[in-house]
């Protein structure tokens, strides 16, 4: 088993009567990219502050690299082990790519020799190296998400809190962006703690990821066991002409018999079966002798980190 950097046990933080987070336990090993999906008020920022030494929980023990954030000297060190990429851009408009960068790493103490072959390596690693003297303002937002990027690693944190890193950004940038992440774990061993609301980029980037909802963790695996826990098979995905008659091509297809799973979401009917193609005709077949029911549109695709939070919560991502 990889060590351990952050430890948790128990724990809860309330707000007055309020609680927001209940009875957390989870372990984070080094090295790895940790997802934390759940909607907006599930209790996600609440938990990622206090696993990070920035909000002291109500109850409950915590461990970052083996020190307790609850004691000053400690969550000095703890501090200066973390670097935060946050969701919405935070640069100087007014300096430089190269200037920004330099700041960044005077604030946390890093000697001006070290820090001008660090601020050189990382603006290289983003591809940032024609705008190296251009200023802040004059950035496209998506330049100015990867220097927000980077500004949080000038001071070599051992543990990268990303929250939401991509919003915005173009399908190359968002893969440059992933390759990125990716790169601080496998290559610089570091540990990344990312929330996203994309599911496909939890998928790529996570090793392990943990679900949260009302303020509890409903369940932690890796992408693919999470995936695999809610039904082997393929997913078939049906638009029908009229939304009336979906209780009664469901009731026709629970009859059937080799198909996993069948319900309606969201006006949708689906069905999880082992080897979709092979059973596609008979399944259209029985849909379309329901006198007035037409298909409209259908795809087969395989299950997403999405199916296994809405088969968790029993609803989508809130906004």
């Amino acid at each position: 088993m990889s060590e351990l950097i952050i430890q948790a046990k128990q724990l809860s933080k309330k707000f007055g009567d309020f609680e927001a987070v209940k009875k957390v336990t989870l372990e984070i090993p080094k090295g790895i990219v940790y997802g934390f999906l759940g909607p907006n008020g599930a209790g996600k920022t609440t938990s990622l502050k206090m696993l990070t030494g920035l909000l002291i929980p109500t109850s409950g023990e915590i461990r970052i690299n083996d020190l307790d954030p609850g004691k000053s000297t400690d969550n000095t060190t703890i501090k200066s082990m973390i670097g935060l990429i946050p969701q919405e851009i935070v640069i100087w408009d007014d300096l430089t790519v190269h200037e920004n960068l330099m700041l960044m790493a005077a604030i946390y103490e890093v000697p001006k020799d070290i820090a001008k072959k660090r601020v050189k390596k990382l603006i290289c690693d983003i591809h940032l190296e024609d705008k190296r003297d251009t200023l802040g303002k004059k950035l496209s937002g998506g330049l100015k998400r990867r220097l927000n990027i980077i500004m949080a690693l000038v001071h070599e944190p051992e543990i990268v809190v990303c929250d939401e890193p991509t919003p915005g950004l173009d399908p190359q940038s968002r893969a440059l962006v992933w390759d990125f992440i990716q790169d601080l774990t496998r290559v610089k061993n570091k540990t990344v703690i990312l929330t996203t609301h994309f599911m496909e980029e939890a998928d790529k980037l996570s090793d392990i990821v943990a679900i949260i909802d009302n303020g509890e963790i409903l369940k932690i695996d890796t992408p693919d066991n999470l995936k695999n826990s809610i039904g082997e098979g393929d997913l078939i995905e049906i638009n029908l002409n009229d939304d009336n008659l979906l209780a009664e091509a469901e009731r026709r297809l629970q009859d059937f018999k080799g198909l996993e799973e069948v319900l309606v979401r969201d006006s949708i009917l689906s069905v999880r079966t082992l080897n979709a193609p092979s059973k596609l005709a008979n399944i259209l077949n029985a849909i379309e002798a329901i006198d007035g029911l037409e298909v409209s549109d259908m795809k087969i695709r395989k299950s997403t980190l999405e199916d296994v939070f809405l088969h968790l919560t029993g609803r989508k991502l809130r906004e």
